[in-house]
């Protein structure tokens, strides 16, 4: 299956609906982040990411 992201919390999934938040799903992102610990890293602060799990760095 393909992997596409999510245009509102830019998760990644081969689902065909966001399993976050419901929302639509886009073929076209670019970049990959992998958060594994959402409330140390910086990086998830500064995606406001919450939990951990794959995530889109830009999503068209």
């Amino acid at each position: 299956m393909k992997d596409k992201a999510c245009h509102e919390c830019r998760t990644i999934t081969t689902d065909s609906v966001c399993p976050n938040c419901r929302s639509a799903l886009s073929d076209d992102f670019s970049g990959l982040v992998i958060v594994m610990d959402a409330q140390g890293s910086q990086i998830a602060k500064a995606m406001k990411v919450t939990e951990n799990g794959r995530y889109a760095l830009r999503v068209r």
